[in-house]
């Protein structure tokens, strides 16, 4: 029995969940990291700044395929972290969906560093002096006033890594292969749509729910956004 033309199959619908899935623990676990290096860009003056800053940005300039091969130098199974962390917590990366929830991470990182980075930049010091002047330890100076204060640059952060994990595709597929139902992402799916003859209509049903899903982040974000500004300048 065929179905709709817009109607997704078992396996489209697979391929979307796993994106999401992936783009969503991708972005939550890098979000600490994410946080904790552009504090440390924004307001600490250091030895390799330059070094850390520019290896922070580096996916950003390499083609994604050398992105995705140095992750499987690195977390494969025979790769120094990947080998230790098989052996030590059963964790493994190579042609797993956590490999790809790897992947999409590496890949969002440096856009979600910039944008939390350049929120902590506008943060005025003296707010952070006044507290230090209380008595406050830089610990908690951080929690009670830079990161409240930074929130909205850090949401955007997270709709960034997020957006590009659900678009990630050169890293991931040279990392974790193409899947279907383990490491098939919504790029994926679409390329191997692409690849069939016929397959114009499943690639234009997935294009048309990774356009729905890009803007249903991007307005989410900015409504949450202009909530936070406003609760934070009201106080």
């Amino acid at each position: 029995m065929e179905t709709g033309w817009l109607t997704l199959s078992p396996e489209e619908w697979t391929a979307v969940a796993l994106s999401l899935k992936v783009a969503s623990v991708g972005t939550l676990a890098s979000l600490p990291f994410g946080v904790a290096i552009a504090w440390l860009l924004a307001r600490r003056e250091f030895w390799g700044k330059s070094l850390v800053n520019g290896l922070v940005h580096l996916p950003l300039i390499l083609p994604p395929v050398v992105t995705g091969y140095l992750l499987l130098l690195s977390f494969g199974r025979r790769g120094p972290i990947g080998a230790v962390l098989e052996e030590t917590f059963g964790l493994v990366f190579s042609f797993r969906w956590t490999g790809a929830a790897l992947a999409a991470a590496v890949m969002g990182f440096p856009l979600m560093v910039r944008a939390i980075r350049l929120s902590m930049e506008a943060v005025d010091t003296r707010l952070e002096a006044a507290a230090s002047t209380l008595g406050a330890r830089p610990l908690i100076v951080f929690l009670t006033v830079t990161l409240p204060l930074s929130l909205p640059g850090v949401l955007a952060g997270m709709i960034l890594g997020f957006a590009k994990a659900m678009g990630e595709f050169g890293a991931t597929i040279t990392f974790v292969s193409n899947i279907p139902g383990e490491t098939q992402t919504l790029p994926s799916a679409i390329y191997s749509f692409i690849q069939v003859p016929g397959g114009e209509t499943g690639a234009l049903r997935l294009t048309l729910v990774a356009i729905a899903i890009a803007f249903a982040a991007l307005i989410a974000s900015e409504v949450l956004a202009r909530r936070l500004s406003s609760r934070i300048e009201g106080r």
